[in-house]
């Protein structure tokens, strides 16, 4: 008889949610896809994660937690930051289809995880403050704003790659220019010097 492995189960379980609910939505989704892709029971993951909504939570928030300890904001080096999170992106295209679904579902109301997502924002949004504070980063633009905007640049053309095939092309030479671009755009919001 094979030995259980707890941890290996929750792992493959959030693996196969993650897909599950990237491409199908809370609404959409399926337990009993999820389970049978993680190759697990039902029930497990009602115990290990509770009911579907609850497993969509933990899924996004683990997922933007890995991203922002993995890529956390350089107010200092902003071009590096918008390649780290390009690159992030284009090999992550989920978290984003996470994000849309979660938009979908809940709009303007409250999340789930709503204080805990604040927070974390929180803490992006005061590494730019203490930029603009230090001189580094202008001003003009609040810092919270700022991260919306910034953040949004780095993750459309990975969000709607459609669009960003009709418009800007789907060569890696197209992506390369729309990457210089974004960093432009990126350059010009946050510029002390009005000049450059």
């Amino acid at each position: 008889m094979a030995v259980r492995d707890p941890e290996a189960t929750k792992a493959r379980i959030f693996e196969a949610a993650v897909a599950e609910f990237a491409r199908y939505g809370i609404a959409g989704a399926r337990i009993d896809r999820i389970a049978s892709q993680a190759k697990a029971n039902k029930q497990l993951i009602y115990a290990y994660f509770g009911n579907k909504a609850e497993l969509f939570t933990q899924v996004l928030e683990k997922r933007m937690l890995e991203m922002a300890v993995s890529h956390p904001v350089d107010a200092d080096d902003m071009d590096g930051w918008m390649d780290r999170l390009i690159d992030y992106h284009a090999a992550h295209p989920e978290l984003l289809r996470l994000l849309f679904w979660e938009g979908i579902e809940y709009g303007t109301e409250d999340l789930p995880d709503e204080r805990e997502r604040r927070d974390h924002y929180d803490r992006k949004v005061a590494v730019l403050a203490d930029a603009q504070a230090r001189g580094v980063l202008s001003d003009e633009i609040p810092a919270p704003h700022l991260l919306f905007m910034v953040v949004a640049l780095a993750g459309w053309s990975t969000a709607v790659p459609q669009m960003r095939r009709i418009l800007v092309g789907d060569e890696d030479a197209d992506k390369e220019q729309l990457r210089a671009s974004v960093k432009a755009a990126v350059r010009r919001l946050t510029a002390t010097d009005p000049r450059t």
